[in-house]
């Protein structure tokens, strides 16, 4: 714990835009509202504190994990050693006259969406009602509804291992399913993207996404805790189909539970832990693997 606390007044001396709490409960900063407490909460607010904070982490060894909004992730009861940094006060979002969109990492897709839609820029309306941030949704290609991350980012600011400012443009991201560069390399932290967007009409553009957040109201239970889609999509099936299929709707393992609403859902009805969790994921994919031989694969992070 004095090692921490020595850790913890370096960061906040070498940055005014550096804040650090000790011991922070993660249930407080994912969607699942599920996590043991991290040893250190780092929230840098500009790039460059970013960067002085990673510096500082690796030159003490210190093992650290990046989130942002914290909405794919399941977090262990015991909670996460060493440090987590927190992008959510990076979250700067600039309209460029060329009609371009540039979010910083810890920017919400809610406000990158809304954003856009103020300006007259259509394409990230799919975007408007999934609960993650621009950094995570480029590392894992996040999609809703048809759209997904890869069609609309043409540009990534990142620092890589050594503290520099790289930048991959269009296919390079290399983007597939859930998937991008970032991905392949654990090391690289996601600082801005710059979006592609089209030109169009303010009103139809809200249109739009007033019909697909009333689409999300209708068919996901999103009274309840949860990381949205637990699993990712089998190939040739839809995996709330088959967990439908195998009678799991509304099957619990202590508080967490399969949603009667979406079976594709599992959520936190209250109180549940990672143990309960994990372990009704395992019966999840323990019986559609009986049932219909195949192995769902899950899409939430698993953190220790």
């Amino acid at each position: 714990m004095e090692q921490m606390q020595e850790l913890a007044d370096a960061l906040c001396c070498a940055s005014g835009d550096i804040e650090v709490r000790e011991n922070e409960m993660m249930s407080r900063h994912t969607t699942f509202a599920i996590g043991g407490p991290a040893d250190l909460f780092v929230l840098p607010k500009t790039a460059d504190a970013l960067k002085c904070a990673l510096e500082i982490l690796r030159e003490r060894h210190t093992p650290f994990l990046v989130m942002g909004n914290g909405s794919n992730m399941l977090v262990s009861d015991a909670g996460i050693r060493g440090a987590v940094v927190c992008t959510t006060a990076m979250n700067r979002i600039v309209v460029g006259e060329d009609g371009s969109l540039t979010a910083e990492a810890g920017a919400l897709l809610s406000a990158v969406a809304h954003s856009a839609q103020r300006a007259g820029l259509t394409g990230a309306e799919f975007a408007g009602g999934i609960p993650g941030s621009l950094g995570g949704a480029v590392f894992m290609n996040a999609g809703a509804y048809d759209g997904q991350m890869a069609q609309i980012v043409a540009r990534t600011e990142y620092l890589n291992a050594a503290g520099e400012i790289q930048t991959v443009e269009g296919a390079a991201h290399a983007f597939d399913y859930r998937k991008s560069v970032f991905r392949s390399h654990a090391d690289w932290t996601v600082v801005r993207s710059t979006l592609r967007l089209a030109g169009g009409d303010p009103a139809a553009i809200q249109e739009k996404m007033n019909d697909l957040a009333q689409r999300r109201r209708d068919k996901q239970p999103l009274n309840f805790a949860s990381a949205g889609s637990t699993f990712k999509r089998p190939s040739g099936y839809f995996a709330g189909r088959l967990i439908e299929d195998a009678g799991l709707k509304g099957v619990s393992v202590g508080a967490a539970q399969v949603s009667e609403k979406h079976a594709g859902f599992l959520i936190n009805r209250g109180g549940a832990t990672c143990s309960d969790m994990l372990r009704l994921i395992g019966l999840v994919q323990e019986r559609v693997r009986e049932q219909f031989g195949v192995t769902l694969e899950c899409e939430v992070r698993i953190i220790g």
